[in-house]
């Protein structure tokens, strides 16, 4: 099974739409959520814009599959390819299926999400990524004055869950001292039957004198059976010495708080 990062797609149009701001198309909202029973069907719009100030898209609509790796980076695949797809559920209006936008212009696109009487899993939530594609390719220049072609393809992640998916829970495994690195890793479950996002802040205290140092904040997203490993970076210039870090992984409210603490020496 094929699988490429997600995110090199919004890089690519990023880079195409950096090189010159007369090429673009634009969709929001990024993420669209569901929620809803076996046998039930429930419709949200997105947003297509045109940004071009010359060229008119053609634009065709698609779907795929998307999940994270354990570095929390998106990876697509084709439909229905991942056991806990919804592609097959998610349907667009035969005439938004394919359709042009000229300059400025933008459509609003009815997303219909049809849930099965029964499924063939136990899982409570189900993902899926809708494409918006350009069919026309537009000649442009890049930063350094050559020719090129420049097609467009933006994604709009879908998420589904079970009315009876209302458990988010995250366990941290492991904190340890990246001495070589100079970083803290951290690894951490969703053990949850439904995704949980929020925020990791770290506060590190000099054991020696009291001295506080809050950390860059990070931003993470995970799905249920996600394990999740990234390395939080100590600042530069952080004086020697012995240290305690307190890791606050924030998904919910105050109730959803998963704190994990580390002694280590800095040297």
């Amino acid at each position: 099974m094929k699988k490429v990062c997600f995110s090199f797609l919004y890089a690519l149009a990023s880079f195409f739409c950096h090189i010159n701001a007369q090429t673009g198309v634009s969709v929001s909202p990024p993420r669209v959520y569901f929620e809803s029973g076996l046998g039930n069907s429930s419709t949200q719009k997105v947003t297509v814009t045109n940004v071009s100030t010359r060229n008119s898209l053609d634009l065709a609509v698609s779907l795929g599959d998307w999940e994270y790796n354990e570095k929390g980076e998106n990876i697509v695949t084709a439909a229905n390819s991942l056991p806990g797809s919804c592609a097959a559920w998610v349907s667009v209006k035969k005439e938004d299926n394919y359709f042009t936008l000229a300059p400025g212009q933008k459509k609003d696109i009815d997303v219909t999400l049809n849930v099965p009487g029964t499924l063939s899993d136990k899982l409570f939530t189900h993902t899926a990524v809708l494409y918006v594609s350009q069919m026309n390719p537009v000649d442009d220049i890049d930063s350094q004055g050559a020719n090129i072609k420049v097609s467009i393809r933006s994604g709009i992640k879908i998420f589904h869950k079970l009315p009876a998916a209302k458990n988010k829970k995250l366990e941290i495994q492991n904190l340890s001292y990246g001495k070589s690195k100079e970083v803290l890793d951290l690894t951490f479950d969703n053990l949850g039957d439904v995704w949980a996002d929020g925020k990791i802040s770290t506060d590190l205290v000099n054991t020696q004198n009291g001295k506080k140092t809050a950390l860059e904040t990070i931003v993470f997203y995970t799905m249920p059976g996600n394990k999740r490993e990234l390395s939080i970076p100590l600042p530069s210039g952080l004086e020697k010495g012995k240290y305690t870090a307190s890791v606050i992984i924030d998904y919910g409210d105050r109730d959803n708080l998963e704190l994990g603490e580390l002694n280590f020496t800095y040297e």
